[in-house]
């Protein structure tokens, strides 16, 4: 019968890895430094995560703000306003108290990634895919609706508003809030493609 998990050991385990991978890089970090620098027996870890790229990605989706049990779908907004609900979306950031173990790690993601394909296509369809989701989600919605013209491309529409978020991200983070830009996005793109008066 196997063993019942420990919440503490577990978050543990979470904020030493976190800051070995770090630090270190992942490859350089063993399940052993991980027990070692927790406190908790490699055991324990084996009983919570069954290998080190399971430890690696639930690490990512933490320090991401996301919860692997639940479902996406529970956080989409829909306040019948097409434009609040796209600056709700485009506006979610990952935790501050993660800002700098992020940075710190974000270069050893990318690496290991780059080398690790199956690892990589996680990192895409947990972090990244669900925000994406959500976004068509609501442009569908909108088409439903009437808010949006039925012939309008999704995909074309979630690069026009995904893309001046990427560019703030990386040419622009320290210019304007993320609240900010994405507002103006929402804005602009509705006042380009909604055809109805409630947007």
């Amino acid at each position: 019968m196997a063993r019942p998990r420990s919440p503490e050991a577990h978050e543990k385990v979470l904020h030493a890895a976190l800051a070995l991978f770090g630090e270190r890089g992942i490859e350089a970090t063993s399940m052993d430094s991980i027990a070692q620098a927790s406190k908790v027996s490699k055991a324990t870890i084996y009983n919570h995560w069954s290998d080190k790229e399971a430890l690696l990605l639930e690490v990512m989706l933490w320090v991401h703000g996301l919860n692997p049990e639940t479902d996406p779908q529970k956080d989409d907004p829909d306040s019948g306003s097409l434009e609040r609900d796209l600056t709700i979306v485009l506006s979610r950031r990952p935790p501050r108290k993660f800002e700098e173990a992020r940075k710190r790690v974000l270069p050893s993601f990318i690496a290991y990634s780059a080398t690790h394909h199956e690892f990589g296509e996680a990192w895409r369809d947990r972090v990244m895919e669900p925000g994406r989701q959500c976004i068509k989600r609501i442009l569908r919605r909108a088409q439903r609706r009437g808010q949006l013209a039925a012939s309008l491309d999704i995909d074309s529409s979630m690069a026009i508003l995904l893309g001046p978020m990427l560019y703030q991200h990386i040419f622009q983070r320290y210019s304007r809030s993320r609240t900010s830009i994405a507002a103006r996005v929402a804005e602009t793109f509705c006042k380009a493609f909604a055809v109805s008066s409630t947007k």
